[in-house]
């Protein structure tokens, strides 16, 4: 028991000699003369004050600081474009996949866009919306199927003159070859006749697999045509849902400016595709009379296919021209040809300059010189 009083004296001494060490260093802090108050890593305990003496080592900066700022906004730019390059890639691999559907899709915009304001004139004059778009839908495609079923006919009933006018018009070429200035013989006109038959010959199976790949592509456009008349079918009765619905996939920010754009895009595609159907067709009106008065057969057909050649950007035209002046070369000559030639440029050459530009520039409401608001 001796003990105790001894350990209980110690114990008090130490905690005098703290309580004076803290009022110590309170009453240097208040002075501003601690070395240990200054130094975080002193007043630790871990790491000793530096002593005087000591040369001062500045700090390193961060390693993005060290990027010069050009550097930085190349990279930052460089991996966003590799971002969207992806996405790009990975979206085409998804449209060349469902390419079918994708076509089907945008063949029903067209429909709907052209067929869209009969089925509003027919609900305005009292028609419910589902019977003015069976009726609209029906009668549209039905015209459709009847020019199809037009231009078949027409072939159909001309194939056997076409043909006996395709054998005189080579032996009208092949005189015409004769007698040009471009020195050709008849050997060299036989010769070149033998070459393709021993090319059809030699080549029999890849046209027969070109001729299954052509009953393979008949299949998908049926199939396409169906897709594209129940599309059309759902976007006449229900488009507005079907808006609704695409608005709700758009973030929230963006909406307001996307629900602003959409009809505003959607009457500028309704008047483009007016304004095209106008056009074709009365390119198709003054290219099938140019053919027909220069005696050229499958005049009809021939203006069915320019009109709807007129839809296809930049080669559609080209494509029925030519084939317009191709069955003028089998079938009437060389002369013939090259009538039909000037009449198909003369009215591409109206349709450029003067067509496109009052019937379609004013039904978009495009000009190139349109002032800035």
């Amino acid at each position: 028991m001796s003990r105790v009083p001894g350990w209980l004296s110690r114990t008090g001494a130490g905690l005098t000699r703290m309580g004076k060490r803290l009022e110590e260093r309170r009453a240097a802090a208040a002075h501003g003369d601690d070395p240990v108050a200054d130094d975080p890593a002193a007043a630790s305990g871990n790491v000793p004050a530096p002593p005087s003496y000591a040369p001062a080592v500045a700090a390193r900066p961060q390693a993005a600081d060290a990027i010069p700022w050009g550097m930085r906004v190349a990279a930052e730019a460089g991996w966003r474009l590799l971002v969207l390059a992806g996405t790009l890639w990975v979206l085409m691999r998804v449209i060349s996949a469902i390419q079918l559907v994708v076509l089907a899709f945008v063949a029903a915009l067209l429909f709907t866009a052209l067929l869209q304001p009969t089925v509003a004139r027919l609900v305005r004059r009292g028609l419910p919306r589902g019977l003015a778009t069976a009726i609209t839908a029906i009668l549209g495609f039905v015209i459709i199927g009847l020019i199809g079923w037009f231009v078949v006919w027409q072939v159909l009933e001309n194939i056997n003159d076409l043909s006996a006018r395709v054998t005189d018009g080579i032996d009208e070429l092949k005189a015409w070859l004769l007698d040009s200035p471009f020195h050709v013989t008849e050997a060299q006109i036989n010769d070149i006749a033998a070459n393709l038959q021993d090319t059809i010959g030699t080549n029999t199976e890849e046209i027969t697999s070109a001729g299954l790949q052509g009953v393979t592509v008949l299949v998908e456009f049926l199939t396409g045509m169906l897709l594209a008349f129940f599309s059309t079918l759902f976007l006449l009765y229900d488009g507005k849902k079907v808006w609704s619905w695409v608005l709700k996939l758009v973030p929230a920010q963006a909406r307001p400016g996307v629900a602003g754009a959409g009809p505003r895009a959607w009457s500028t595609l309704t008047a483009y595709v007016r304004g095209t159907v106008i056009v074709a067709m009365i390119d198709a009106i003054f290219i099938g009379l140019g053919v027909y008065f220069l005696d050229v057969p499958l005049a009809v057909p021939l203006g069915v296919i320019v009109f709807l050649g007129a839809f296809i950007p930049l080669v559609g035209a080209v494509v029925s021209g030519a084939l317009a002046v191709v069955v003028a070369l089998v079938t009437q000559g060389v002369f013939t040809a090259l009538m039909v030639l000037v009449v198909v440029l003369a009215v591409q050459q109206i349709e450029g300059h003067v067509l496109q530009p009052f019937i379609l520039g004013r039904a978009v409401r495009v000009h190139p010189h349109r002032p800035a608001q």
